[in-house]
């Protein structure tokens, strides 16, 4: 990641010196920058390779373990910063060489930045200028938040709290413990605002500091003690304050440094994975049994639905019949009395032609009875 904005700055590479300095490392951190380094040298491009290239390997003691919790912890501040300064100042006196105008501090993390940070920063033309810096973070904790909070302007508080502490006292900025009520220029960011807008500012944070070499010359340091209160950068920037230079900050102008998960996060996080594994066990669980389910049992809904349009079927089919049947039986009835009109007609016929009797009772042609004669 840091070779890779190496690889990229816009401004001249073989206008640049390189300097890094290795210390109380266990692992293979020499060997790898090394070997990074030479790759960088030897790149074909020609505008990929560096000027001269200082790789400086010293221990300073360094008892704070290197997680998250140990390095921001704010027991281990105060002894933390102090080591941190006299490396900065052992590196710094030697490497800086009488022809370099600038020096720019970089830490290793930062993941992403403006590849013409350089010319950006130097255009303001200060003695001591910082960009603001923030870090993204995952969604479920906000998706971004400031993360140098050692860029601040003074305030009548925080004097207040210098004053009441021990000559040796360091206060470190971002702590409960020290409620110091500075306007940060961390939280006066806009996404939306003008980058080369400046800020006056007394504290200084150590992700990327450009500063004019002048400054350095001068006798201002990193402060490996109390200095007004203050060591390390932030001691930086006040004593810089204090001998006169600019020290300005560009609120609206942006760096994102690497997400580091706090253990918090990472109990957070762990506690997620098992709420997201038993969400996917149980949903699996609901799907094994829909499909037993669906294959051993019909489903009442589509019997009932069959059962109905049987049951219409049926209701259907009888209408019909009792439709046919009325009509079976109104034309049996017209031929049943058919068939009685013609009955009665042909026993009609049937009795005008039988012949009719020679006397009839009460006729006077009658036959006479023998007594009557």
């Amino acid at each position: 990641m840091f070779f890779s904005h190496l690889r990229n700055f816009t401004y001249p590479h073989r206008l640049i010196d390189l300097a890094f300095l290795v210390s109380d490392s266990k692992d293979d951190t020499l060997e790898t920058l090394t070997k990074m380094l030479q790759e960088l040298q030897d790149d074909p491009d020609p505008k990929q390779p560096y000027g001269e290239i200082s790789v400086i390997e010293k221990d300073f003691g360094q008892k704070v373990n290197q997680d998250v919790e140990s390095r921001h912890g704010f027991a281990a501040q105060a002894s933390r910063r102090k080591l941190m300064a006299q490396a900065r100042n052992w590196l710094l006196s030697a490497t800086l060489r009488p022809t370099h105008s600038w020096v720019y501090w970089r830490d290793a993390d930062v993941e992403t930045a403006p590849f013409t940070i350089l010319e950006d920063l130097m255009r303001h033309n200060k003695d001591v200028i910082v960009p603001n810096v923030w870090r993204p973070l995952p969604d479920w904790l906000g998706g971004e938040q400031p993360y140098d909070l050692n860029s601040w302007k003074e305030s009548e508080t925080a004097l207040a709290l210098a004053d009441s502490l021990d000559e040796d006292a360091v206060i470190v900025e971002g702590y409960a413990e020290y409620a110091t009520w500075r306007p940060h220029l961390a939280y006066l960011r806009d996404p939306y605002g003008d980058p080369d807008m400046e800020m006056d500012i007394d504290g200084v944070g150590g992700v990327s500091i450009l500063a004019k070499a002048k400054v350095f010359r001068s006798g201002v340091h990193f402060p490996a003690f109390s200095f007004e209160k203050h060591a390390e950068t932030e001691a930086f920037g006040k004593m810089a304050k204090r001998m006169k230079f600019s020290v300005v900050g560009l609120p609206h102008y942006t760096i994102w440094h690497l997400y580091e998960p706090s253990l918090d996060d990472i109990r957070h996080m762990e506690e997620m994975e098992r709420e997201r594994e038993a969400r996917e066990a149980e949903e699996l669980e609901k799907a094994e049994r829909a499909k037993f389910v669906k294959e051993n049992y019909k489903d009442a809904k589509d019997e009932w639905a069959r059962d109905g349009e049987a049951i219409q079927d049926i209701l259907k089919k009888d209408e019909l019949a009792r439709k046919g049947k009325k009509q079976d039986t109104d034309k049996n009835g017209k031929s049943v009395e058919k068939d009685q009109q013609l009955q009665q007609k042909q026993q009609q016929q049937q009795q005008q032609q039988q012949p009719k009797p020679l006397a009839e009772k009460g006729s006077a042609n009658a036959p006479k009875e023998e007594g009557q004669r």
